[in-house]
């Protein structure tokens, strides 16, 4: 059985996942199982770019999922953080892409 945590303990977990994670995105499914065609998207526009995201299923855990929407103040998923700064979803990383502000984000998160 799975232990519930606090707001704030879930809080203090997912600071954790991001600042030991440069690219991290919280979806539905993993990298190696998407469960739904936002979290697939997302892998492939990292996959595409020459880079890997680790991926932390939310659906497991709706408590998890309820305390990142209100960090966030993004009500969807995927849920990206880029050198632990909150990005929103591809919806928004792919302008950024071509406009050429991406690169040097990502480039810095993973220390190139």
């Amino acid at each position: 059985m799975t232990q519930t945590l606090s707001p704030e303990a879930l809080q203090t977990e997912i600071q954790q996942e991001i600042a030991a994670h440069p690219i991290l995105v919280y979806g539905k499914g993993t990298a190696e199982a998407p469960r739904c065609g936002f979290t697939l998207e997302t892998k492939t526009f990292f996959e595409n770019l020459g880079y890997t995201a680790t991926f932390v299923d939310v659906l497991e855990n709706p408590e998890k999922r309820h305390v990142l929407a209100e960090m966030t103040d993004w009500p969807t998923l995927p849920k990206v953080f880029i050198g632990g700064q909150f990005y929103g979803d591809t919806d928004i990383l792919a302008p950024m892409q071509e406009k050429g502000e991406l690169e040097p984000l990502l480039k810095a998160a993973v220390g190139q």
